[in-house]
């Protein structure tokens, strides 16, 4: 007969059923608590253990399917997957999100990725900027004091992205836009790295205004650097 890991799930919400369920076994997945390999209890029991019907426990196994985090075999049974493997950017945001803050080597790991992109994001507008871009980075840039610096950074490499002219680079800046408007304080509250982004700014529209990729490259790889630098070096302050 087969076997299968007893895991203890909390009762949930009767208003968000199958969205409690997902959390609780995705942020046990993402613990450890439920390692690469392990069977979870049948669809049956984890119904009857949470008190729901058997339709919400599918729907919940059915996200955590899409997600990466979890294999359905039929007429076998449910099985954990490694999510380093097979996870996707919703997981990643539950990695980031988790109880407790973030780890500063993940905060790391996404400036990395940020330094890899963002230069030849910029390149990009560079080279394929319309006319429109370039009247919407010069707006950006007029208005930019009347706004906090936070709030301008985030225009400036939206607009960047629009104006590289490929959809995915939008989508990606999209996804961790909500992260650095929850950790980017860490950055601009200092006013010298404030007034660098301000001198950024100027820089990077001008460069991209006047189409010359190996400057815009070079303008995003070095305030990139500058920021991650200074990110991590206030993050490492806090401990």
């Amino acid at each position: 007969m087969d076997t299968f890991t007893a895991i203890t799930l909390n009762p949930v919400s009767r208003s968000r059923l199958h969205e409690d369920i997902v959390a609780q076994i995705r942020e046990k997945i993402l613990s450890g608590e439920l390692p690469a390999g392990e069977k979870l209890p049948t669809e049956r029991d984890l119904a009857l253990s949470l008190g729901v019907n058997r339709a919400t426990v599918r729907e919940a196994l059915k996200k955590l399917e899409m997600l990466g985090l979890v294999s359905i075999n039929h007429g076998d049974g449910i099985y954990v997957k490694d999510y380093l493997e097979s996870g996707n950017l919703d997981v990643l945001k539950s990695l980031i999100y988790r109880e407790g803050g973030m780890d500063p080597e993940m905060i790391k790991s996404i400036l990395d990725i940020r330094n890899i992109l963002g230069p030849e994001m910029a390149a990009l507008a560079a080279k394929n900027r319309s006319a429109e871009d370039i009247a919407k980075l010069k707006l950006i840039i007029e208005q930019g004091d009347a706004m906090p610096v936070l709030e301008a950074d985030l225009e400036v490499h939206h607009a960047i992205a629009r104006a590289a002219g490929n959809f995915l680079n939008v989508f990606i800046l999209n996804f961790f836009n909500q992260l650095f408007r929850d950790y980017g304080p860490l950055y601009f509250d200092d006013p010298e790295n404030s007034a660098r982004s301000r001198k950024f700014h100027r820089e990077i529209v001008n460069a991209i205004s006047s189409g010359s990729e190996k400057n815009a490259r070079r303008i995003m790889r070095e305030v990139l650097e500058y920021a991650a630098r200074r990110t991590m070096e206030a993050v490492r302050s806090r401990k």
